[in-house]
């Protein structure tokens, strides 16, 4: 989803983009310093949430116009191991992939992160959170994840969009459109996926490593 096709943002842009993402990317590590017991937990997570979002980043993919549609499996991965991790996970995640499978991303790292990191940020400040907090009235339903599943993709056409704008290829924006609504089947399959997903490993939410290694304990399950 968040994929630029080389050669369509110049090198300023890309050096903006890379120092943008390196700073959102610290604000959350500045904070697992500041919570030195819980680091370990913390780093678990993350190299959990990096792992369950590359494999699902490499199980299908499908070039579309200037972009890709991509399982990132957000609101899956986000609603397993929360917001923080997830940030860093996705971070780590497509450092990982570029250096393995696709070299010539590390050039759009930086624009790739923010893509999935700034609508993460905008579906935890927005809905996300309500579900995690301590007696939340909200409890966890399939609606409410397609909920999370809508305002986050919003927030990565916006920013493919965002993207496209700044360069300088005309076709790029006019086949932006085609790509967003190519993803609307996307957005409820990988929903479908994240409800499946939680439920299941909800039922095991009271044994220590599901305990320790996720944030399902937070979540109001029937």
């Amino acid at each position: 989803a968040m994929h630029i096709e080389p050669g369509i943002i110049d090198a300023a842009r890309l050096t903006g983009a890379n120092l943008a993402a390196a700073g959102l990317l610290a604000t959350q590590a500045r904070g697992l310093i500041r919570a030195p017991h819980h680091i370990v937990q913390q780093v678990v997570k993350t190299l959990l949430a990096a792992s369950v979002f590359s494999v699902l980043m490499q199980v299908w993919h499908l070039p579309v116009g200037p972009s890709e549609l991509h399982l990132i499996g957000a609101t899956t991965v986000y609603l397993l191991f929360g917001f923080t991790p997830t940030l860093l996970g996705f971070g780590l995640g497509l450092l990982l992939q570029a250096l393995l499978f696709e070299p010539q991303d590390l050039l759009h790292l930086g624009v790739n992160t923010l893509s999935l990191g700034l609508p993460l940020v905008a579906m935890h400040a927005s809905f996300g959170r309500r579900l995690f907090a301590v007696n939340a009235a909200e409890r966890f339903t399939l609606l409410r994840v397609l909920r999370l599943d809508a305002v986050y993709y919003a927030g990565v056409v916006a920013m493919v969009g965002f993207w496209l704008l700044l360069s300088s290829d005309a076709f790029a924006v006019a086949d932006w459109a085609r790509w967003a609504l190519a993803y609307m089947p996307v957005v409820l399959l990988e929903a479908m996926l994240s409800f499946i997903a939680v439920t299941v490993i909800g039922r095991w939410r009271r044994h220590a490593p599901v305990q320790l290694y996720t944030e399902l304990g937070r979540l109001h399950l029937a």
